[in-house]
């Protein structure tokens, strides 16, 4: 079925893949790369705001690519959790690389001498933005593989910039931990084509339900344990804080909100069009309990910021994967909101801890104090989405985590009354967390007397620069805006898990009017 705006949805990946290789040929010319890449990202923006917009009034957005049909090539679709997951990807990626850009002489892209030291950045960047995006809008399994492997290709450049020992080691557990996760998950695309003949996700929900349940078990624990891996969710978590923290701080920005979310999205889409009737429900509320318990009990007895921030990331993913494991439209629809909220948190956070290492030198709290005296606008960009982190009302974390949990008091069962307990003791201890880091670098004495050890000198914050602080504070900015406009984006997140829970509107969408489960 042709959908109006389906010509827009093949741009959302030409576009970075295109922009990828004018960067990479404008290797000379750093500020030719610059505006390659933000103009790709601002493009990307506003094709995914419009098919948002379609996805919402007019449904899924379709395209056969190659104009071949369903059951011969790929789909690419865009409805509205895809669409969504499009915009905050892109948002956080562009305000990514204006802090980075930002940095100026210790950046990635240094242009003292009129060429960049490193010129792959910028490419690589845009290929990791088209491997994301890949994932979101893909109609197949093998397509979203292909989107992962995107991922790990970029992400592995990035992660190693700078050719440091340190970065290096945590690079390559990081290649193997997800070199793994993508084996597993071939070997469950290879099952599911051979057992059905096809990998169209719209395809297999109409034939998927034919087969005998033990082959359906193993083919629904498979991917979720490929997808598990890359979301990190426990026991698979132990790689994601000696991994993340070793890289700059645009870098791991980008990695802590982006790159464990991929692997959520593809659950939901998994879980809810193949997987409806799951049986393995109650092994997810297990997982989401200790993802969160075992990641934010981690988090509180580190003593640096980017360390207790990866930690954190892995107790959140739990509230994810705990709306997901209650197989409701409420559920789903919290997690959906849950998972924008913490995209947008998770960046800007890291984003701040590297403001917290220009002024003081160090992310270690050990060694900072005063720097709510040297630096009060850092002090004001931690604070605010720290408590949003914590879930203070009247913030998304506060509402998102609100949604969670009535939905799991919904379901009623004593497992998710355990989770949603195990859900309220992690908030408390999130917010002690972060808490902890603001009393000690902000307000407490440091015992080595150091008042801005790092690029800051004297307790100037002017001296940040306009070029970090702004896409900070932008990202700031927004956080506070989501809170202002929860309501209609609740809405869009119900409205989405509405349809995926009812999977019509979807075969619909790629199959044609008239399609049956």
């Amino acid at each position: 079925m042709i959908t109006p705006y389906a010509w827009m949805v093949p741009l959302l990946v030409v576009l970075p893949l295109v922009g990828a290789g004018l960067a990479l040929a404008a290797a000379g010319r750093t500020w030719v790369q610059r505006t390659v890449s933000m103009t790709v990202l601002s493009c990307m923006l506003v094709l995914a705001g419009v098919l948002l917009w379609a996805a919402d009034q007019q449904g899924a957005q379709v395209v056969y690519v190659g104009g071949w049909l369903p059951w011969e090539g790929v789909v690419l679709v865009v409805d509205r959790i895809a669409a969504l997951m499009v915009i905050v990807s892109t948002t956080v990626t562009m305000s990514v690389l204006g802090y980075s850009i930002g940095q100026g002489a210790s950046s990635f892209d240094d242009e003292s001498d009129g060429h960049s030291p490193l010129p792959v950045f910028h490419p690589t960047i845009l290929v990791l933005a088209a491997g994301v995006t890949t994932t979101f809008i893909s109609g197949d399994l093998f397509h979203i593989y292909v989107g992962f492997e995107m991922l790990l290709a970029a992400s592995f450049v990035l992660l190693t910039l700078g050719g440091t020992a340190e970065r290096v080691r945590a690079g390559t557990t990081y290649v193997l931990v997800s070199l793994l996760s993508s084996l597993i998950f071939l070997m469950a695309i290879s099952m599911v084509y051979s057992s059905t003949g096809t990998i169209n996700l719209a395809l297999l929900a109409q034939r998927i339900g034919d087969l005998p349940s033990g082959t359906i078990a193993v083919m629904q624990l498979m991917l979720l344990i490929g997808f598990a891996v890359k979301a990190a969710v426990f026991p698979m978590s132990g790689w994601l804080p000696d991994s993340y923290p070793t890289a700059p701080a645009p870098i791991t920005a980008v990695f802590a909100g982006l790159l464990t979310k991929v692997g959520i999205y593809a659950m939901i889409r998994v879980q809810t069009l193949l997987f409806p009737s799951s049986r393995l429900d109650d092994l997810l509320l297990w997982a989401s309990l200790l993802t969160m318990v075992v990641g934010i009990l981690g988090a509180i007895v580190q003593d640096d910021i980017k360390r207790m921030l990866s930690f954190t990331l892995v107790s959140h993913i739990g509230y994810m994967l705990f709306g997901i494991a209650v197989g409701s439209t409420a559920g789903l629809a919290a997690a959906i909101f849950y998972v924008v909220h913490h995209i947008l948190i998770q960046t800007t956070l890291f984003l701040v801890t590297g403001l917290i290492e220009r002024v003081g030198g160090s992310s270690d709290t050990s060694r900072l104090g005063n720097l709510a005296r040297i630096s009060p606008v850092v002090g004001i960009l931690f604070f605010i989405p720290a408590m949003n982190l914590g879930g203070i009302p009247p913030f998304t974390g506060f509402l998102g985590k609100v949604g969670l949990l009535q939905a799991g008091v919904q379901d009623g069962g004593w497992l998710a009354m355990t989770v949603v307990v195990g859900s309220v003791l992690t908030s408390l201890l999130t917010l002690y967390a972060v808490a902890r880091v603001w009393g000690r670098a902000f307000w407490s004495e440091n015992p080595e007397g150091i008042t801005g050890s790092g690029p800051i000198r004297g307790g100037h914050h002017e001296a940040l620069g306009l070029g970090v602080l702004v896409p900070t504070s932008t990202l700031v900015a927004i956080t506070v805006g989501l809170t202002v406009v929860a309501g209609p984006l609740y809405d869009i997140t119900t409205r989405a898990a509405v349809d995926l829970m009812l999977r019509q509107p979807y075969l619909e969408a790629v199959l044609g009017p008239g399609v049956t489960l």
